[in-house]
This record gives C-alpha cells, structure tokens and sequence, in this order.
C-alpha cells in the first residue's frame, strides 16, 4: 500500500491563533495534543487534517500553495468572506483582475487564499475546500498521483490535478512558470505509513518516483513523532510519519 495524505501543515508564526482563524472560516473542530500540536478535525473522520506548527521563519514571497474555498451562491461567497475579515482575515492583491470573480484574501499569518465564485464547473462536488492550489510543474504532479496513487483529473497544457477516488478536495498545479523557491514551505504534505507497511520499502519507492531526502530538520523530525522529512521533484517538502501513532489515516479528502 502506499503512503497516505493524513494532513496538510502550515508553518506558523502564532499557531493557536491561525488555528483558531481557519476553525472559524471552516467550521472544523480544533484540538491540541502532545503529539499532533495544534489541529482541526474535519467533518469527515476519513478525511485530512490541517496541522499548525510552530516556526519562526518569516514568511517571504508569495506561497507556493494556497486554498480554493468554494461557493454555493453569490451571497454563500460574500458570508464566507465577511466571517474571515471579521477573524482577522484582509484583502490583499496578488495581481487579479477586476473582472474575476474570485476574491483573494491572506489570513492573519499572511497565507493566501482564494473564496471562488459560486457556479465554478472544476470544483463542484469537491466539498467547502474545493482545492488546493499549487504553484508547480506536470511533473511534480505526475508524481504526486503516483505516490498517493490518486488519479489525474486534469492534465492540459502542462497543467495537472489529482483527487482521491473517493472524491473531494482536489489538488492542482498550474505549470511553468513556476516561481524560484526561497526558504522552506509554509505549507507542506504529511503522509503517514499504512500499518504494517515498511519504511525502507516506502522510502524507496518514494524515490524512485523522484523524490530525495533532506537533512534539513530531519533529526528533529525523527525525534519528536517518527516523522521524516523528503523534498517532491520540485524542491517542496513534504514529510512521512514512520509509525502511525496518533496520525489520522486517510484515503481522501474533505467531502
């Protein structure tokens, strides 16, 4: 079997407090734990959690990934984006047009995000987080389908998107130009072993699919939770939990 998505983490200056943001614009129940920091839970007990975690790397640039909140009506788009400013969410310009339809917000730490217009084809049925959106090439696509074993549902132009079988969220990369990285990531996969799947096997295939080790942080990470970090094809780590321990298995994401 392979590795599953159990999480998508930010990097965060103030944890407890983007928690408490995006519980608020989600509606998802947070918890705080020894193992797992702090994170909310979604409605679907099979689906991902977003884990917040302590950093204090300042934020440079423009993420690399950011989500795509869906829609059901044009009065649902301006309730979901009067209840972010009210939590300490703002407008900001990332270079969109007057005439799209989307609105493009940062929450209190800076991270982009989009509340797109009621009526998009791509991200119906997808659930409340249509997307995540992500700044990268059709290879790093290809190679995420393949490590999740998700199938592509979109593969045009060089631009390519995945999404588990079992439907909702999906996860989309926009082709070249991709920007330089500078730093680490903000935003990051975790994956978690299937029980009774062994590491090095998993390692290996990780890497012959194209992904690489990093020493960055890689002890700590190995010291606090059995956590390993790895970088995909295009340099964005991303990390896998050794054992399962407190990790939440998942096979798809939020309805």
């Amino acid at each position: 079997m392979t590795s599953q998505l159990s999480a998508i983490c930010f990097n965060a200056t103030r944890p407890s407090d983007l928690a408490r943001f995006w519980s608020g614009v989600l509606g998802w129940e947070k918890t705080e734990g020894p193992d797992d920091g702090v994170a909310l839970l979604p409605p679907d007990p099979a689906g991902y959690r977003i884990r917040f975690l302590p950093s204090q790397e300042p934020k440079t640039g423009q993420n690399r990934a950011h989500f795509d909140l869906t829609s059901t009506s044009p009065e649902d788009q301006q309730q979901t984006v009067a209840r972010a400013l009210e939590l300490g969410g703002k407008h900001i310009d990332v270079g969109q047009l007057p005439e799209e339809g989307h609105v493009v917000l940062a929450d209190p730490d800076g991270n982009e995000f989009c509340v797109i217009e009621a009526g998009n084809k791509f991200l119906a049925d997808t659930g409340f987080i249509g997307a995540l959106a992500c700044d990268g090439t059709q290879e790093v696509g290809y190679f995420w389908s393949r490590a999740l074993g998700w199938p592509l549902v979109w593969d045009q132009d060089q631009e390519t998107a995945i999404q588990s079988p079992n439907g909702g969220t999906k996860i989309t990369w926009g082709g070249p130009p991709v920007a330089p990285k500078s730093g680490t990531n903000r935003l990051f996969f975790e994956l978690t072993l299937p029980a009774a799947t062994d590491w090095e096997t998993e390692a290996a295939r990780l890497i012959s699919l194209g992904a690489t080790h990093t020493d960055t942080n890689a002890d700590q990470l190995e010291g606090q939770d059995g956590r390993v970090l790895m970088l995909d094809p295009d340099g964005n780590e991303f990390s896998v939990r050794t054992s399962a321990g407190t990790a939440r298995l998942s096979t798809h994401n939020p309805r």
